[in-house]
């Protein structure tokens, strides 16, 4: 009696340790335990038939509420056994369950210990290869679940070869491309950086995760985190255009007309804008007020470009004229062509520059 008081209390414990194990691994990993106990049953019920001749009659149950462990084998009761792995004798059944009756079933407790070592070991592959699965679920999740919106990362490390920067978000890594960094911005070991989740794509390697510090809605949801007004729907942001680390152009626009959207996301003193600018290191940004009216747009989308008129030259494909004063000629036009370009984007209209005059050179 003794004796089997202390194994019922070994096994009692050894219970208690492995489902505290799973409790464990939750914590750490972020793998609901539910689904580990899953795994792991399918790993064991796999192996175990091997002991019984592949016969599908093993079962294992893992229950985390009550903390229940059992594999057993179901044997079809019979007066003379002719498969042992299927079949139990009448005589060794009722040992069992007293109300076993021929051609019945009984179920026999498996002890996992006694499977072998190739059980084992088969068990713990399957249990591994679950696991690994139920990382990649967790990561395509954590990510699906921000797609299209910004997030924190801090950098772990550049790679010297691509330039790419490997990131960590929350418990997961992703790789920031060279591409998608801003030109010559320079990112530091440890430092805490705002990234766009640009796409989540699931694959046979598992989440494909798209980040970007170069697209137009990394600064589209930086305006929805600095400015209430955005984030509540008051103000709404219809257009962005953007050439990374040197401008960005933004059309807002409100319903209310008591509401000034661009005074809004500017903010008292220009904090809120200057926010954004910090966080782009720098980044000019024009806020302009949209408009139906595609010559009003245009004339606000040229900014800080004074327009005297926009002439709508064609409807399809969409081509303008904005005549500037001789003096705003070359803001108009900006770097490189870069302010109309910004602005034809933001707009979606050709814009062809003139000056008042109607000459250039005069």
């Amino acid at each position: 009696m003794a004796v089997r008081g202390k194994s019922s209390k070994a096994k009692v414990d050894s219970t208690k340790e492995f489902f505290d194990a799973l409790k464990l691994m939750e914590e750490e990993r972020g793998i609901p335990r539910e689904f580990i106990a899953e795994k792991i049953a399918d790993a064991i019920t796999v192996a175990a038939r091997k002991d019984y001749g592949g016969e599908d009659i093993v079962s294992c149950v893992i229950d985390t509420e009550k903390e229940i462990f059992s594999v057993t084998a179901r044997k079809t009761v019979v007066d003379e056994v002719m498969d042992p792995y299927t079949e139990i004798s009448k005589e060794d059944a009722v040992k069992i369950d007293p109300n076993a009756v021929t051609n019945g079933f009984v179920d026999i407790r498996l002890d996992p210990k006694k499977f072998g070592r190739v059980v084992a070991q088969n068990s713990k592959n399957n249990f591994r290869q679950g696991v690994r699965e139920a990382e990649r679920g967790q990561v395509l999740a954590e990510f699906q679940s921000h797609n299209r919106e910004l997030v924190t990362a801090v950098v772990q490390r550049i790679d010297p070869k691509t330039g790419n920067a490997v990131l960590t978000i929350g418990h997961n890594e992703a790789t920031l491309p060279k591409a998608e960094q801003v030109p010559d911005e320079v990112l530091t070991e440890g430092e805490h950086i705002k990234v766009y989740v640009v796409d989540v794509k699931e694959t046979d390697r598992g989440a494909r995760i798209m980040l970007s510090r170069t697209h137009p809605g990394l600064v589209k949801r930086l305006f929805e985190t600095e400015v209430p007004e955005i984030f509540d729907g008051t103000i709404e942001i219809k257009a962005v255009s953007r050439q990374a680390g040197s401008r960005t152009k933004i059309a807002v626009w409100s319903q209310n007309p008591d509401i000034d959207p661009v005074g809004a996301c500017i903010g008292p003193r220009g904090a809120r804008v200057n926010q954004i600018v910090e966080e782009l290191a720098g980044e000019k940004i024009d806020i302009v007020k949209y408009s139906d009216d595609p010559k009003a747009f245009v004339a606000e989308a040229l900014s800080p470009a004074k327009v005297v008129s926009v002439e709508i030259e064609s409807e399809e494909p969409k081509v303008c004229k904005a005549s500037v004063p001789e003096a705003q000629l070359s803001l108009a036009i900006g770097n490189k062509g870069q302010n109309v370009r910004l602005a034809a984007k933001l707009t979606g209209w050709k814009i062809d520059i003139h000056p008042e005059s109607g000459f250039f050179g005069e």
